[in-house]
């Protein structure tokens, strides 16, 4: 019985009764300001933003991800849902991320509107821990299924390298039509000239 008691008194003295950790200090308000300008910033510049859960996702795994989105012009931020509500709610965008489920991590688009939502998509094939919740693409909000519709969309790029070649294919056509009337002229000449 004394052993139980000393144990409680050990316990409560060390925090561990408690389960706080030594040195642990909640955010202050200054820096939960700095969040919310910041991600008020991202949200004043962005084209588009997906929302993911990213639960049971490795360190490792989550800085790839930062990685492939930096190459395609996106950036991730992980914050708290109200910081986050905060954010849009200064930006007037009407979302309640609260209500989304999970660990929430946004994804902020600044050069395309699909690239972020066809980056989680594609990311998330090979991480399963990583999903897509949800996202924002001028101004209305979309779920799960219409978000996977537009990553599914072809990019910028292929959608200009696709036009580029409508618009040279006539160009190029024009260019072999003359080339061969020009050769079959030639020869028909090159003929001519054989037989006198």
């Amino acid at each position: 019985m004394i052993i139980f008691y000393l144990y409680t008194l050990y316990c409560l003295w060390s925090h561990r009764f408690f389960n706080i950790k030594k040195g642990f200090m909640a955010i202050t308000k200054a820096k939960k300001q700095e969040i919310v300008k910041e991600l008020a910033d991202n949200i004043e510049r962005q084209k588009s933003v997906v929302f993911i859960d990213y639960a049971g996702t490795s360190v490792k795994d989550l800085t790839e991800l930062r990685k492939e989105l930096r190459q395609s012009g996106n950036e991730l931020k992980i914050a708290k849902k109200t910081l986050v509500d905060l954010a849009f709610e200064e930006k007037k965008v009407d979302i309640k991320v609260r209500d989304l489920g999970g660990q929430l991590g946004v994804v902020f688009g600044f050069e395309d509107e699909i690239s972020p939502a066809k980056s989680i998509h594609e990311f998330s094939k090979t991480h399963e821990s990583i999903k897509m919740v949800g996202g924002i693409l001028e101004g209305n909000y979309y779920g799960l299924d219409q978000m996977t519709s537009i990553a599914q969309l072809p990019s910028k790029q292929q959608l200009l390298g696709g036009l580029v070649g409508t618009l040279n294919a006539p160009i190029s056509g024009f260019a072999q039509v003359l080339s061969g009337t020009l050769s079959q002229f030639v020869r028909a000449l090159s003929q001519i000239g054989d037989k006198k």
